[in-house]
């Protein structure tokens, strides 16, 4: 299974950028089986889980990113979204999807990210 990350960029605080992640060569489980995932990995700093969508289409965040980011999933297209609004410096990070299987919270990752930098 490959996941692909794209959409990311340089922008100004405030700002807006939509990730893609395009998810391909599956096997064993549709892609609307999945529950899906964005973690994000800021400079110096730990991997950090971001937002998740479930197979019926519910969705979680952290709480830093509530009322800004949304995820969301196509999944005709095979590919999960997230539209980050308002941007802060703190968002800067290489943002990464990842995919679940059997959603038990145990992510699978696959791509090489998109890089999200947010200058103030």
């Amino acid at each position: 299974v490959q996941l692909v990350e794209s959409g990311g960029g340089s922008v100004q605080a405030g700002g807006s950028l939509r990730l893609s992640c395009a998810v391909s060569g599956l096997l064993a489980y549709r892609y609307e089986e999945y529950c899906m995932a964005w973690f994000r990995q800021a400079p110096g700093k730990e991997r950090e889980w971001v937002a998740t969508i479930n197979r019926d289409g519910t969705t979680v965040n952290v709480e830093s990113v509530k009322g800004r980011f949304t995820i969301s999933r196509d999944n005709g297209k095979n590919t999960l979204y997230l539209q980050m609004n308002s941007l802060k410096s703190e968002d800067t990070a290489m943002y990464y999807c990842a995919r679940d299987p059997a959603c038990t919270a145990r992510f699978i990752y696959g791509g090489q990210g998109t890089r999200v930098t947010v200058s103030s």
